[in-house]
């Protein structure tokens, strides 16, 4: 595993920050780290970082215990940290080399050339990263976490401030990186981890409260909703005679049909539909949205 968090804890006081927080990250994972504020987010991306100490438990970082050997793993981890701190006197390409000559990266010209052309910043490379918008330091951020080619990119709300353009590109660019390398991002941005992650662990109070993929977590167990609209004057009654329907409730222009008996509640639906010469304009499956999930595991 390229990252392993075991029974972690963070007290401030007696306070518990985080309180028995373990999941593993593979390589190749994109995963979304989501919670309310003050749920512990930060406070463990800090900790996974070796930026902060654990009161309890450890993290291991491509095997490497983060307690045990801080420097070696800073140089596997590309860290964006939420409130992206720059030096904004210096200018973007001078920033980028101070960043890569702390790593000693070799060619370090080709490879500050390269992270300006990923992310974006051929345009604003010659400013002083005081004189750029919110966005592209943003950018400047991202490419500094980057520049050493890290093997685990762990990204505190990546995407803050950027314009609907730049979110598409910097979506992108997460995603291609990846393929190859580790990430783990928290964002509030719900379309977001449905455009770019694997997996979801969503944290509240300090605890874990879910650990799934988007789709196992927007799907009720046991219960089926769909959406239809027919082509026809159909009834409230006539459709509460589908075989394994327990609700049927009316709405604008179609029905919302649900059961919690039926494998597949669909192919129930069309069946009885193509029994009563019923044409069908539109067959889905109705699932609560990754926001919703959210709000309901983290009220």
């Amino acid at each position: 595993m390229s990252i392993e968090v075991k029974n972690l804890y963070k007290y401030y006081g007696e306070q518990a920050a985080v309180r028995d927080v373990s999941f593993s990250v593979k390589k190749g994972e994109i995963v979304a780290f989501l919670g309310p504020n003050g749920a512990g987010k930060s406070t463990t991306m800090k900790i996974m970082t070796g930026f902060m100490p654990a009161s309890e438990g450890e993290v291991e970082i491509c095997g490497i215990k983060v307690d045990i050997d801080k420097l070696e793993t800073r140089r596997l981890i590309g860290y964006l940290p939420e409130n992206n701190p720059l030096y904004t006197d210096m200018y973007v390409r001078e920033y980028l080399e101070f960043v890569g000559r702390i790593y000693k990266i070799k060619n370090l010209k080709a490879r500050v050339a390269e992270m300006i052309t990923a992310v974006g910043l051929d345009v604003e490379q010659h400013k002083k990263i005081g004189a750029l918008s919110k966005g592209y330091r943003q950018r400047v951020g991202l490419a500094q976490a980057i520049i050493h080619d890290p093997e685990v990119l762990i990204l505190d709300e990546p995407t803050t401030g950027l314009d609907p353009n730049q979110l598409v590109e910097i979506r992108e660019l997460i995603r291609s990186i990846g393929k190859e390398k580790t990430v783990i991002l928290s964002t509030h941005i719900m379309q977001e981890v449905e455009a770019i992650c694997d997996r979801v662990i969503i944290i509240s109070k300090g605890q874990i409260v879910a650990d799934d993929n988007a789709k196992s977590l927007q799907q009720e167990p046991e219960h089926q909703t769909v959406y239809i609209e027919f082509d026809a004057k159909v009834s409230k009654a006539q459709l509460a005679k589908i075989p394994g329907v327990s609700k049927v409730e009316a709405l604008e222009n179609g029905w919302l049909i649900e059961s919690v008996t039926l494998e597949d509640l669909r192919k129930a639906v069309a069946q009885y539909a193509q029994k009563e010469n019923w044409l069908i304009l539109t067959l889905r499956v109705d699932q609560k949205s990754l926001e919703e999930v959210f709000k309901e595991l983290t009220k």
